[in-house]
């Protein structure tokens, strides 16, 4: 049944087909996960501008893309018109070309490299798509995978080992993400499940507040999108520093 909001906050509407793609992307939270790979980078040893730039583009075709298309595919979270076919399509190529540049690091490299490229190629998988019964879709596997987990390989591409500071680093980002995840799951609720929301806050002073859905939400996704752009900052200033 439908609720008449918008499935998020970041979404398009409209008819264009472009529209569909571009909200596929989940624009601020894939830039938020990205900017997280800038953050391992910055404090690597030496900050290696083509690794960096290769970490990003692998990030962004596994997550941004080929995470968002199966996650669509599964069970169609942001109602887009984007054919099955074509979905599949994007997660394919997407996560061949994510795991190929990982491919191409491991053999000029490292090796290690490889059991990072691996576990990214399989959780993309059992998290978007339920595998396993969904033992993967679970907050703290989501708060490690698209929060530590870019912290240290985008270190370990750098530094080619991992020390008390890259992972601290990915604590803190894997505790980033868990806040990204409480704040977001219950506004995904209302808008994407929500039929209708009352209910009101008696104060001290005897007024009377109305809740409802928007009032409900807008705190928590302004908190979402202010903290997004933060983190976006943040790696940006990093790496200005560093390079």
């Amino acid at each position: 049944m439908a609720t008449g909001k918008k499935p998020a906050f970041y979404v398009v509407s409209g008819a264009k087909w472009w529209q569909g793609y571009l909200n596929l992307l989940h624009v601020p939270y894939t830039l938020w996960h990205l900017s997280y790979v800038g953050w391992g980078a910055a404090i690597a040893p030496t900050v290696y501008v083509d690794r960096l730039l290769g970490t990003l583009l692998a990030f962004f075709l596994a997550v941004g893309i080929a995470s968002h298309a199966l996650d669509e595919l599964n069970d169609r979270p942001l109602n887009t018109k984007i054919p099955t076919a074509v979905l599949v399509s994007l997660a394919v190529v997407s996560l061949a070309g994510a795991v190929a540049l990982g491919i191409v690091a491991g053999i000029s490299e490292s090796r290690w490299i490889f059991a990072f490229v691996a576990f990214g190629g399989l959780i993309v998988a059992f998290y978007n798509l339920g595998l396993w019964n969904n033992r993967f879709h679970t907050d703290l596997w989501f708060a490690f995978s698209w929060g530590a987990f870019p912290v240290l390989t985008s270190y370990w591409v750098n530094a080619s080992r991992l020390d008390l500071a890259a992972v601290l680093l990915a604590v803190g980002c894997f505790l980033l993400t868990l806040t990204q995840r409480t704040l977001s799951t219950p506004v995904r609720s209302i808008r994407r499940r929500a039929i209708r929301v009352e209910g009101e806050i008696e104060l001290a002073n005897g007024e009377r507040l109305t809740l409802d859905s928007e009032s409900i939400i807008a705190v928590p996704e302004r908190a979402l999108l202010l903290l997004g752009a933060a983190m976006v900052v943040l790696a940006a200033g990093l790496l200005a520093f560093r390079l």
